[in-house]
């Protein structure tokens, strides 16, 4: 169930159990991670963060459902026992695969099935796993299969993304002028590819960067990973957080700076982000 706010916080669990894992190397170029979610006996307050990407999340025995590119994050209220399995796509890559622009999806939560077509074999397949494991297996030998029939990323909003990532100071203009296209071309293969315009996109791959730099060091003042990450000061980065997620950083990573509030290891996903970062990671 997705609400909008967090006023059923208190009548909620936030404990869960949460895998995340780096996807099969066939789907490398595609999806960013994958993961099994569980949930115990309570109903569970899930919010979904903007990550610059589309998600596949299947709740085992129910209906697969996308999150359209994020620009704010969306709240709901996930039921006890609970096992969902999903992926999160890079930025771009998920519109040649469903078929459809991105931009049709942007904060809308949909049935993969109106996008995809029928998508009862993908549930049915995925309720007769034998396990969460399996679960995940099946549902990424899915995206392979359609991987297999459906065209690559756009080449030129791949480089664009790529060079928006975090650690890479570029500024719109002069990411036009070396990829010699017009900022008006391209906002609209962007809008069209990735849900976002280049400089939205921009912004919420910087606050991606500084979450996995919370996820990755320990004893670092949040201060000094805001200016890291890029921002102006830990007023921006404030301003910013409230913006994408709704809190305050203090309040989405909890009483410690070297984990989201859950607690769960995000290693998987952040990896990435890390692996372009200029300078050694701080681990003291």
């Amino acid at each position: 169930m997705h609400v909008e706010g967090s006023g059923y916080a208190e009548s909620v669990d936030r404990a869960q159990a949460y895998d995340e894992r780096l996807p099969l190397p066939a789907l490398a170029a595609r999806v960013r991670t994958v993961w099994i979610q569980q949930t115990g006996s309570e109903p569970v307050l899930q919010r979904n963060q903007p990550t610059g990407g589309v998600e596949l999340q299947c709740p085992v025995g129910g209906t697969p459902w996308l999150v359209g590119t994020l620009t704010r994050a969306k709240v709901e209220i996930l039921p006890p026992g609970l096992t969902i399995v999903g992926a999160r796509f890079w930025p771009g890559a998920a519109a040649p695969l469903l078929g459809l622009p991105a931009g049709e999806l942007t904060d809308q939560v949909v049935p993969f099935g109106d996008v995809q077509g029928d998508a009862s074999d993908l549930a049915a397949r995925l309720a007769e796993a034998s396990g969460p494991d399996t679960a995940l297996q099946v549902l990424q030998l899915e995206l392979v299969r359609l991987q297999v029939r459906t065209p690559p990323p756009d080449s030129l909003v791949a480089e664009a993304v790529r060079r928006l990532m975090p650690w890479r100071p570029t500024g719109i203009s002069q990411l036009t002028e070396d990829l010699a296209i017009s900022e008006s071309q391209l906002r609209r293969r962007f809008l069209t590819q990735v849900g976002l315009a280049p400089k939205t996109l921009q912004r919420t791959l910087r606050f991606q960067g500084y979450l996995a730099l919370a996820q990755a060091t320990h004893g670092v003042r949040v201060a000094d990973l805001a200016a890291e990450a890029g921002y102006a000061d830990h007023a921006h980065l404030a301003r910013e957080c409230l913006r994408l997620t709704g809190q305050t950083p203090r309040e989405l990573l909890g009483d410690a700076v070297d984990r989201c509030g859950c607690g769960h290891d995000h290693a998987a996903s952040y990896k990435p982000f890390l692996a372009a970062r200029p300078r050694t990671v701080l681990t003291g």
